[in-house]
């Protein structure tokens, strides 16, 4: 067997048909990253008779004027549990890219346990042998990442659409997303034009400007995949919702008022309060939507990129206006876009969550958002780099070149 460059073609045609296939593995990937300083490679490997057994897309990244690494996004298209076929292709490699590469780092998307969402316990699978494969055969195990310091995360939350059940959503999610829908949100498929409004809800997640995301639109929409959704407030239902909440409260309030006279129980001037606090907030709606409708204002607080591949849904990136953070319109973003995909897919990837599930995490309030849809938890088996000129590597760890390049805040 041998390594071979692939066309475009045949690289997506052995890709398409790989499965638990990613996107990061497409040559749709492979144009995005070449606009964002990567050379790439889309290589096979093939038998006596041409037939691929193996297939890879090596993004190549210049370090130093006489240093360039490689890197292959979510591994290599390959049965890692295949020793003999993984070790002969991982020796050709080292041949192949001696001369070239430096090291060529992976993180296959090889998932080797499934976190408990009670206990927060991971069942471990039998994938994790190809732990102990990659380090038989050369690979460095970097160190497992529990937030998000290395390129992808190394958990990630997966929603079954099969067996989705909105009864099924953690309780505060369901109440969210009533709550949103009775503000009169609305959700919308937009096209490449709507990035703008979408770069100004992620632009402080990521420094990246919104060129970035344009071209990553392009370049999917040319095959068909991916969608832009945005949300926006409806004034009109807003207004009629908020006045039917406010009338039925102030109805409850007065009965409370009749009450508390005969009864001034600390329940009652508790259910009281409370009743208060929420004609307020119901009045407050009121102006606030009235004022958007005789603006006639377009105000949009919510939006979200996604990638289709196979049978999965890739959340690429998400965001909301803080302005309207009372909205939650993040959870009714999440909520409709289960519901559009659910009958044509299989799976919606939520994007990564951390390891820590304990309450200092800082990162908390994120991993409860996403497991409160019901997702499936999963650990993937993390970084590892082979290392093809170890004087190299060390000198570029020593000198913190590799931490600079690839570890995050």
């Amino acid at each position: 067997m041998h390594i071979k460059e692939l066309t475009l073609a045949e690289f997506d045609t052995f890709a398409k048909n790989w499965p638990l296939g990613s996107y990061h593995e497409t040559s749709s990937y492979a144009l995005l990253m070449a606009e964002n300083n990567y050379d790439y490679d889309l290589i096979g490997y093939v038998d006596e008779l041409g037939i691929i057994k193996a297939a890879a897309l090596i993004l190549i990244k210049k370090l130093n004027f006489n240093s360039r690494y490689g890197y292959s996004p979510k591994g290599f298209l390959i049965d890692y549990l295949n020793y003999d076929l993984l070790k002969s292709f991982t020796n050709d490699l080292k041949k192949y890219y001696a001369q070239k590469l430096v090291f060529i780092k992976i993180n296959p998307e090889i998932a080797i346990g499934e976190i408990n969402k009670d206990s927060k316990l991971i069942n471990y699978n039998q994938n994790i042998t190809v732990r102990d494969y990659l380090k038989e055969l050369g690979y460095l195990k970097l160190k497992d990442n529990l937030y998000f310091e290395s390129l992808l995360p190394r958990y990630n939350a997966i929603v079954n659409l099969e067996e989705y059940d909105f009864n099924n959503l953690a309780k505060n999610t369901k109440n969210k997303i009533r709550k949103a829908i009775k503000k009169g949100l609305v959700f919308e498929k937009k096209d490449r034009e709507s990035m703008d409004i979408l770069y100004e809800f992620i632009k402080r997640k990521k420094n990246i400007n919104d060129y970035y995301y344009k071209n990553y639109y392009n370049i999917f929409a040319k095959t068909n995949s991916c969608d832009l959704f945005l949300v926006r407030i409806d004034y009109e239902k807003y207004l009629l919702n908020s006045k039917k909440l406010y009338d039925t409260e102030l109805i409850k309030n007065n009965e409370l008022s009749e009450k508390l006279i005969a009864d001034s129980s600390e329940i009652n001037i508790n259910k009281k309060m409370n009743s208060d606090k929420a004609l307020l907030a119901y009045k407050n709606d009121i102006e606030i939507a009235t004022l958007g409708l005789r603006q006639n204002k377009t105000t949009y607080i919510a939006g979200a990129f996604l990638i289709k591949h196979q049978n999965r849904v890739n959340i690429v990136i998400s965001g909301i206006n803080p302005k309207y953070r009372h909205f939650n319109a993040n959870y009714f973003l999440h909520y409709n876009i289960i519901e559009y995909y659910k009958k044509d897919y299989k799976y919606l990837d939520l994007n990564g969550i951390t390891g820590d599930f304990k309450n200092t995490n800082p990162y908390k309030g994120l991993n409860d958002f996403k497991i409160g849809f019901n997702p499936k938890i999963y650990e993937f088996i993390g970084e590892f780099d082979l290392i093809l000129k170890e004087n190299q590597y060390n000198s570029l760890n020593k000198k913190g070149a590799l931490a600079k390049e690839f570890n995050k805040n």
